[in-house]
């Protein structure tokens, strides 16, 4: 469970990031993508921010993470100059596409398209594993 101090913490992160990465975006005229900061979670010792983005179009996510993963030091850097007031050390930036609004889809289709185990319950069958 978080302390107060490591959610206070992730959530000035999490507002300068979105700053950082959409002013990026902005900066280098790409248009149609659209990256938000959608959870960061920080370690109790506070040295670690593991950093989850959600990349709509979703199939750009690779390519936008991996762009992101090789700027790191470039993104940490400009957000020490943001956060040097409020925190001594920042923490080392760890990113990671955020597939929860996917899986919610994928679950709805499920249970809106052919493959509703509530209304066909033989679905039940084929899925348990032996």
């Amino acid at each position: 469970m978080e302390t107060n101090r490591q959610k206070k913490i992730g959530s000035v992160l999490q507002n300068d990031l979105v700053d950082i990465l959409q002013g990026e975006v902005r900066k280098n005229g790409i248009s149609n993508l659209i990256i938000s900061v959608s959870k960061v979670s920080v370690t109790t010792d506070l040295s670690v921010a593991k950093v989850y983005l959600s990349v709509f179009p979703t199939e750009k996510g690779a390519v936008i993470l991996a762009a992101i993963k090789s700027n790191t030091p470039l993104i940490k850097h400009d957000l020490s100059q943001r956060v040097k007031l409020q925190l001594r050390k920042v923490p080392n930036l760890l990113f990671f596409i955020d597939d929860s609004l996917d899986y919610i889809e994928k679950i709805d289709k499920a249970l809106i398209g052919d493959e509703n185990p509530i209304e066909n319950p033989e679905l039940l069958d084929k899925r348990k594993k032996s």
